[in-house]
């Protein structure tokens, strides 16, 4: 059976596949393969299946709630779910409080009829590139389950590629959809700041994002039509968008203006990278694209983004008093003491690099429609790591340098899979857009997707 949504919905509309057949599908992936990924930190079998038959018999008489009417959806455990705790990782939130409200994208999705099977794992907090937690241990990539899934949103990005329901949706920070889209071989888009409104509000402000995470662009632009759209709750939440993200996400790259950086200027790629994400461009190109080798122009934001970043781990703790150390990721303590030392001047100091950042990117896309990168510059390393054997830093941000200047701009960007490496190791290809571009970066993915057959190269992970 297919896992994916647009086709679920047709075969729904048609009578061909049932919603409560995709759900068990989808439960039965779950069965098979999450003890050895742990992908979910919650699953509700019995729930999901009576939404199922619920959804089901409104196909029957013609009267589906929405288009995601019957589609298995997981969300990350870092957006709050009605009757489900939310406990993002960590051992510091008490799971007995009520939990009776939906974050916005949860709603939304309630609403079009979606069958939500569980919550997906996040380091605590979503405060790194990797999926792993004291409180729930850590997600294996679905191509080999002893290498990293990457994060914050890893068990999303896995249950998708294990055909553990067609949608997920997770948060970005820094990276935290695109990391694990490229090292799991599976599509995730950080959009537009404010397109996808978030309640309660990030720890880490107007760096944090959500994000539709699928296996195809073209499924992944059907979610964002779900979740996007204004909520009062969010003071920063975009109107509601005028027209679907699906129309014209066929009309190909021809004329368009790709600007192509292989390192932004500061980076060094891994070889087999650097090969299969040029070997993408050239297929762009093909598709009758302008593509020119250019870097946009600026250095390395990493200074401001750690600050405006560990100031937000300071924060988080900070709401726990003093008695948190033995409760906490060392690397998330140790990312907040960093914080808690920053002034009201370096924050300040901080967003004004992301200010001329934002207006620097602003003129690029004067010239170019849009910047294609790497997703990463390498590949999936050993699972409960931070950073990779050997590596010179401790930090997570030190191996994901494509990722977090897109935060710190608020721009869309995109990650779909570009290939797999001599070790069967998924590649991912970034597709970055101007501002409220959103429907244009995915356009240019699915006309990379419809020459390509990346996407639908499925893992056959050992159980």
């Amino acid at each position: 059976m297919t896992t994916q949504a647009v086709e679920l919905v047709e075969g729904y509309r048609t009578g061909a596949i049932s919603p409560v057949e995709a759900t068990q599908a989808a439960l039965d992936a779950i069965e098979r393969y999450d003890e050895k990924v742990n992908a979910f930190v919650l699953v509700d079998a019995e729930g999901a299946l009576a939404a199922a038959k619920e959804s089901e018999a409104r196909w029957h008489t013609g009267e589906p709630l929405g288009p995601g009417d019957g589609v298995p959806t997981s969300i990350k455990d870092a957006l709050w779910t009605r009757g489900w705790p939310t406990l993002r990782g960590s051992t510091l939130i008490d799971e007995s409080q009520p939990w009776e409200e939906d974050a916005p994208a949860v709603a939304r999705l309630r609403e079009t009829g979606a069958v939500i099977l569980g919550k997906t794992t996040t380091p605590e907090y979503s405060w790194k590139g990797v999926t792993d937690s004291s409180k729930f241990g850590a997600t294996g990539n679905p191509w080999d389950a002893s290498k990293t899934s990457g994060g914050s949103s890893g068990g999303s990005a896995t249950a998708v590629g294990l055909g553990m329901g067609a949608w997920s949706v997770g948060t970005d920070g820094g990276g935290s959809v695109r990391i694990p889209a490229a090292f799991t071989g599976t599509v995730a888009l950080k959009p537009t700041y404010g397109l996808i409104p978030l309640f309660p509000a990030s720890a880490f402000g107007t760096l944090s994002h959500a994000g539709p995470m699928t296996r195809t662009v073209r499924d992944n632009a059907a979610l964002l039509d779900v979740i996007s759209g204004f909520d009062a709750r969010d003071w920063s939440a975009m109107p509601t968008p005028a027209r679907s993200f699906l129309e014209g996400l066929d009309d190909g790259v021809a004329g368009l203006r790709i600007a192509y950086s292989p390192d932004l200027g500061f980076v060094s790629n891994d070889g087999e990278v650097d090969a299969l994400v040029r070997a993408a461009v050239e297929r762009l190109a093909d598709a009758g694209a302008e593509v020119t080798e250019v870097d946009p122009g600026f250095s390395d934001p990493l200074e401001a983004f750690n600050v405006l970043w560990f100031s937000g781990a300071a924060k988080v703790l900070a709401a726990y008093g003093d008695a948190v150390d033995d409760r906490v990721d060392p690397g998330l303590r140790r990312t907040a003491a960093a914080g808690s030392a920053y002034t009201a001047s370096d924050y300040l100091d901080a967003t004004a690099v992301r200010m001329e950042l934002g207006r620097l990117m602003g003129e690029f896309h004067r010239r170019y429609d849009v910047l294609v990168t790497p997703t990463l510059p390498l590949t999936a390393f050993p699972v409960g790591q931070d950073v990779p054997d050997g590596w010179p830093s401790p930090e997570w941000t030190s191996w994901t340098p494509y990722t977090y200047p897109f935060n710190l701009t608020q721009q869309p960007a995109l990650s779909v899979p570009c290939g797999l490496t001599s070790a069967g190791l998924p590649v991912g290809l970034q597709v970055v857009g101007a501002r409220h571009a959103d429907a244009l970066v995915l356009r240019v993915g699915q006309a990379y997707q419809s020459v390509t057959d990346w996407h639908l190269h499925t893992p056959t992970l050992e159980v």
